[in-house]
């Protein structure tokens, strides 16, 4: 007998109905396991709304227009970096009303989507307020210039005419126009005698002026940088050079506000919301110890109401619960310095290039001596190169290791695998059958990883957030060996098995000293005699090693040094030192000649970005701005939408992620800041959406996971439209044993086997 057309209606409808109650009851579920949240059965005024969070990429304004539509709202709390929401109604009968047509709907945020699953609960948790100051010394004054001024100034800059007097400049990401000296990103500093023929404009001397009168300086800048941004782009953490300017500095923020983050060399990050027409004062500490910058990215988690007086955007700024997503524009910066004619003598000679810190170039730095030395090397010559080049870094590699492949393919089905240093994903896709879960310092590989629809979130390899025996399997591919010293590898090493369940196994590969090996030299080598002529960075086929960096970085991106024990001793010259310009001398770090065999342990090695490779400002498409460095908490919902069960005994509570994560090499890419850094910073931007897949389809996609790039030399990193930019990036390099030795100092560990790849020594670990 026929069915009626209305029957068949009703059979579908009970499927999707069914369906929809199943991923209620999941949502609900992870809910009470990660956050403690417990729905009630019962109608009441107040909602839990899961995918309906600033980390998911859905501003307050969007979560509002639906909601608002069933009944009169008295809340909306939205807490920073999680993929939920809680809304309160006036009445039982409009949040009922709610729960029932909302159940299940698609909201639409830009290029993003998601879907609405509500649940009844009997309380909305209230958060304490927590005030975090500004840097010491830094300040900010909103509303400093009116809107004619700020007219008058933007009209002052002609952007149309190239010419030499103002040393205009077509950065990779960003425009800059020089008056009164040239800053050198090639050099970091100025020619004090060499002044441009330009001065600053006239429509700044009263805004000078004023300064003066407020007591914001005490002497007229003769320097004026003016930049300008689009959205999706920034400019890196950096110190500006102690030896070519004074004190204070001051930045005039003009057109769209965005959000700035400064970070401390012990970690601490700080995110502050610059408004249009803002000056910030730096000053002291805020100036010469703490480094500054924009992350690349076209959303920023701002406060919904402007805190009085201004403040951090940290994760625990003011009302946690008072936050939105903010869509960048056009914003243009007037960055005035005045020129230091004499020695610089502050109170940070540790940050000093004229006191004897390690200078902008890349031979200056020494070996750690401590953690705030470690944290320090790790930043600038290995967090920073990785954010900086990663478009580039992606876009040189390629196929998978066959070896690493092997490892992943005998998992299995249903096996839960964590790539710690994931890079652009290259692994994740090798085996479908697994739930992959990847994490990496660099939010833009990390981003690269959600376009390619891959599950990824950005974290440090100290400190992963996901829960103790989660595991099957971890990798950890070119990613261990840009840890600066012992303490922070042996670190490493014991994360990956925590992350580990009893009898899971973990793959690592780390760059060898050794590039010839029974007799055979290393495609690392093998390549310098095929191609002499072409590019010195690692190519494809090469060690993983010459990858990406890895480092610490928070759950917001930013970076830091997070688990890691003080170091109070001096860590131990390179092993097996020869002859030749790779040996460290005096405890400084030398830069090693590419396609060449190391002869020195610590050493750095350039990557050059060539002209056309630096893609820095694609990658980036709206709605999933991977800025984010929080966005680890979305993955449980995502992965919930084909493996509940897996992603509730994966992920621990979707608060604030961890905040680092280190960049691997060729596939494990870095991880902070990551900016790289772990202390509260906020990186507001829209986070990763639940809805993306679980897994990829194509292993092609992976392939470009690459693993040479150079570590910024110190205040800024060389950026430059016609000439190819030069980073560093700072290596460990193994000696044959060294890694069974570290792997062996932690407990319930054993080494199943262990092997020489290609110019990489690696292990395959069993916890007991």
């Amino acid at each position: 007998m026929e069915l009626s057309e209305a029957s068949v209606n009703a059979v579908k409808m009970s499927k999707e109905r069914k369906k929809l109650i199943r991923k209620q009851m999941k949502s609900c579920h992870i809910l009470l396991k990660h956050d403690g949240i417990r729905t009630a059965s019962h109608v009441t005024k107040s909602l839990v709304v899961a995918n309906g969070g600033l980390g998911n990429g859905v501003s307050r304004e969007q979560l509002c227009a639906a909601m608002k539509e069933m009944g009169e709202l008295e809340t909306i709390i939205m807490s920073p970096h999680k993929p939920y929401a809680f809304a309160t109604y006036s009445s039982e009968q409009s949040a009922q009303k709610a729960h029932g047509l909302l159940n299940g709907h698609l909201l639409h945020c830009g290029d993003n989507s998601v879907t609405l699953y509500l649940s009844f609960v009997d309380s909305v948790p209230c958060e304490a307020e927590e005030h975090v100051p500004l840097p010491e010394g830094l300040s900010l004054v909103e509303d400093f210039v009116s809107s004619e001024e700020e007219a008058l100034l933007l009209a002052a800059v002609d952007w149309v005419t190239f010419d030499d007097d103002t040393a205009q400049k077509a950065l990779k990401h960003r425009r800059v126009k020089h008056y009164g000296y040239e800053f050198r990103y090639d050099t970091n500093n100025v020619e004090k005698d060499k002044p441009l023929s330009v001065g600053l404009p006239d429509e700044c001397v009263p805004i000078l002026e004023r300064c003066l009168k407020d007591g914001h300086i005490g002497a007229m800048p003769d320097q004026l940088t003016v930049n300008q941004y689009q959205p999706g782009q920034g400019i890196p953490p950096h110190v500006d050079t102690h030896s070519a300017f004074e004190d204070t500095i001051l930045s005039l923020s003009l057109g769209s506000k965005t959000v700035m983050e400064f970070r401390h060399p012990d970690g601490r990050v700080v995110a502050v919301l610059l408004p249009g027409r803002s000056l910030l004062v730096m000053k002291g500490e805020s100036r010469h110890l703490w480094s500054h910058g924009i992350t690349p990215r076209k959303f920023d988690m701002v406060p919904a109401c402007h805190p009085e007086p201004p403040a951090a955007i940290t994760p625990d700024l003011g009302n946690p619960g008072n936050l939105t997503l903010s869509k960048r524009g056009t914003r243009t910066s007037f960055t005035f310095r005045r020129i230091r004619r004499s020695p610089c003598q502050c109170a940070f000679p540790s940050a000093c290039d004229s006191q004897g810190a390690p200078s902008s170039l890349p031979s200056a730095p020494s070996l750690p001596r401590c953690q705030g030395d470690a944290a320090r090397l790790e930043e600038e010559y290995v967090h920073r190169v990785y954010d900086a080049i990663a478009p580039h870094f992606s876009g040189t590699r390629h196929s998978p290791w066959p070896r690493v492949c092997d490892f992943l393919s005998s998992l299995v089905p249903g096996a839960v695998l964590a790539d710690v240093g994931c890079g652009n994903g290259k692994y994740l896709g090798v085996n479908p059958e697994v739930v992959a879960l990847g994490c990496d310092r660099s939010s833009a590989l990390v981003h690269i990883c959600a376009e390619r629809g891959f599950q990824a979130f950005v974290s440090d390899a100290l400190n992963v957030p996901m829960l103790t025996a989660s595991c099957d399997a971890c990798i950890s591919i070119a990613v261990i060996h840009h840890f600066s010293t012992p303490e922070r590898r042996l670190a490493a090493v014991r994360e990956l098995m925590r992350l580990l369940k009893p009898g899971g196994r973990a793959l690592i590969y780390v760059w060898a000293l050794e590039q010839e090996y029974n007799k055979q030299r290393s495609k690392y080598l093998k390549h310098q005699s095929r191609e002499p002529s072409r590019s010195p960075n690692t190519a494809e086929g090469q060690s993983e090693d010459s990858a990406s960096p890895k480092r610490t970085v928070n759950s917001h991106g930013d970076v830091g040094i997070t688990n890691v024990d003080r170091l109070d001793t001096e860590v131990s010259g390179p092993v097996d030192q020869r002859p030749g310009e790779d040996q460290v001398h005096h405890g400084k770090l030398s830069v090693h000649t590419n396609r060449t065999a190391f002869n020195s342990q610590d050493l750095l090695v350039p990557w050059h970005l060539k002209d056309g490779k630096g893609k820095a400002g694609k990658g980036r498409k709206g709605g999933r701005e991977a800025g984010n460095r929080d966005v680890i908490r979305e993955t449980a919902l995502a992965v919930s939408k084909d493996n509940p069960s897996i992603a509730e005994n994966i992920l621990p509570s979707i608060g604030p992620a961890s905040d680092c994560k280190t960049e691997p090499t060729d596939s494990n890419r870095r991880s902070t800041p990551p900016d790289s850094m772990s202390a509260k910073v906020a990186t507001p931007n829209a986070c990763l959406d639940s809805s993306l897949p679980s897994s990829t389809k194509d292993t092609d996609h992976a392939r470009k996971s690459c693993p040479g790039f150079e570590a910024a030399a110190t205040p800024a990193i060389p950026e430059s439209s016609t000439a190819a930019a030069v980073f560093h990036r700072y290596y460990h390099v193994f000696q044959q044993g060294e890694i069974e030795k570290v792997c062996c100092q932690v407990d319930g560990v054993k080494v199943q086997t262990s092997y020489h790849d290609q110019g990489n020594w690696c292990v395959i670990l069993v916890k007991d």
